[in-house]
């Protein structure tokens, strides 16, 4: 049975309470963020309750809030005069958490089958450099290795998790790959040595570069002139 979004976001809201804040989508789907201290209990009342039923823990997912809405690119100098990249946009509720420390997000993806119903939960990690959340590997299972694919890539700890340990990067890997902050060109590099016969790990020798389009040209959607016409 198919309910309306928005009549399933009241009963959500009858529900819920005060634990989950709704987040405005454009998407039509339901957005809510919860608190670190509020996720466990939350989640088990989201898949327990009848009336809500989300049984499928479909994904999660890390993110890193590093440099967001400051800047797309860095490369000011390479993109000014042409098809520009940079961006300038705050968010004050971002502000003030990147002020407290706050830098990475887990974001669930929930399904309810018998609702026919997709839902989308966003909390916000503890700690800064060392993101802390808890472990859903207890209300559903399937948060095993979404939990440690979090933690590879992005170095976010699940509190209570079984078996956290690396899942996609290679043995000895220095660093967490999707952090903002992670270089692009790694940090060491990987080959086969014919003497030794195994792998070794060297320095990486390779240079630095920035990703930026190489193609510089006008664009008269970036005129002030032409978007003040348009506009009117």
């Amino acid at each position: 049975m198919t309910v309306n979004v928005e009549a399933f976001g009241a009963v959500i809201s009858e529900v819920m309470g005060e634990t989950l804040t709704r987040i405005a989508a454009l998407d039509g789907r339901l957005h809510y963020e919860v608190a670190a201290s509020q996720l466990r209990s939350a989640a088990s009342r989201l898949r327990d309750d009848p009336r809500l039923d989300f049984a499928v823990l479909i994904d999660v997912a890390g993110v890193d809030y590093l440099g967001f809405g400051k800047a797309e690119w860095q490369a000011e100098k390479a993109t000014g005069s042409g098809f520009s990249r940079a961006v300038n946009r705050r968010d004050p509720a971002l502000e003030a958490r990147e002020a407290s420390g706050q830098r990475f997000a887990v974001v669930y993806q929930l399904l309810s089958i018998r609702h026919n119903q997709r839902l989308t939960l966003k909390v916000w990690a503890e700690g800064g450099e060392e993101p802390v959340v808890d472990s859903l590997v207890d209300v559903w299972a399937s948060a095993n290795w979404f939990e440690r694919e979090a933690f590879d890539l992005y170095g976010i700890l699940f509190r209570d998790h079984p078996d956290l340990r690396r899942i996609l990067t290679d043995y000895g890997f220095i660093g967490h790959p999707f952090r903002k902050d992670f270089p692009l060109i790694g940090n060491v590099e990987v080959r086969y040595d014919e003497q030794l016969r195994r792998v070794v790990y060297e320095p990486v020798s390779i240079e630095a570069r920035t990703l930026v389009p190489r193609v510089i040209r006008h664009d008269e959607r970036y005129d002030p002139i032409v978007n003040e016409a348009a506009a009117k």
